[in-house]
């Protein structure tokens, strides 16, 4: 192995950064997936960049890719998880909002992960010890902060929890607006923005475990020293699952009641 698996994340995800910011504004062909989804000519060329890149370098690990799906023969417990595109429906309008998430894996560890955002050319990286955001080939570590009170919520289904929990609803509960300020910015850049102080937290339901989409950022803001759990306050990918990342523990605590608040409200 002539190239770290650190540097060989951060590689593959600026490769695929390139990709995509090379064919922003232009004529797309559109790949529809499922209803109200679909995948981009850019995505398919961004996550082929990607992979040409990790097989170079580790021809015989494992990769599952948003767009291939789980290619590869090796049974090395090594699983690389590429999203090349994450925010293509902000992409497809010409909104600058997206990120191209690559993660390693290493049996139930994710030990490397790289989160590139195309348009600032700034990659959030991460060794599994620490986080930094490379720009203009410098390195600074990654610092949370709670400070901007900016919370930012994923609005897109699915909803496994949607009897006890949904985030339209926290939008509207009035002690969420008395305490934070929401976005909704669509894209898993998001999760990468609580590790770099840039955002106070992000909440999502759903069943992350295997998400091309969140790993990355999950690791990166693991890494960062944020508090990350899912939506019910327990271990992620155990309980009702979801992902709730804050800064610190006073944003992370008042987030949990305010989700316990809408199971009260059910029961």
């Amino acid at each position: 192995m002539s190239i770290t698996d650190r540097d060989l994340v951060i590689e593959a995800a600026v490769a695929g950064a390139a990709v995509v910011r090379s064919h922003y504004g232009s004529s797309l062909t559109r790949f529809e997936k499922s209803a109200g989804d679909f995948a981009t000519s850019a995505d398919i060329e961004a996550e082929r960049a990607i992979l040409d890149v990790l097989r170079a370098a580790r021809p015989d690990d494992l990769v599952l890719g948003e767009e291939s799906g789980r290619t590869g023969t090796g049974g090395n417990g090594r699983l690389w998880l590429v999203d090349p595109l994450c925010g293509t429906l902000n992409y497809a309008v010409r909104t600058m909002l997206v990120s191209v998430n690559v993660a390693l894996r290493i049996g139930t560890q994710v030990v490397v992960a790289a989160s590139a955002d195309p348009f600032t050319d700034e990659v959030f990286w991460t060794d599994g010890a620490a986080a930094y955001v490379r720009s203009d080939g410098v390195d600074e570590p990654l610092a949370p902060s709670a400070t901007s009170k900016l919370v930012d919520v994923n609005l897109d289904p699915p909803f496994p929890n949607e009897g006890v929990f949904r985030a339209a609803r926290l939008l509207a509960d009035e002690g969420f607006v008395e305490q934070f300020r929401p976005r909704v910015v669509s894209t898993t850049l998001a999760v990468a923005w609580v590790a770099a102080g840039r955002r106070a937290a992000y909440v999502t339901d759903g069943h992350l475990s295997d998400s091309v989409h969140f790993a990355a950022g999950i690791a990166l803001c693991q890494a960062a020293g944020c508090v990350v759990t899912g939506i019910d306050g327990q271990p992620l990918h155990t309980g009702a699952g979801g992902l709730v990342v804050a800064a610190d523990e006073q944003t992370h605590a008042a987030l949990l009641t305010l989700i316990a608040n809408q199971r009260a409200r059910r029961d």
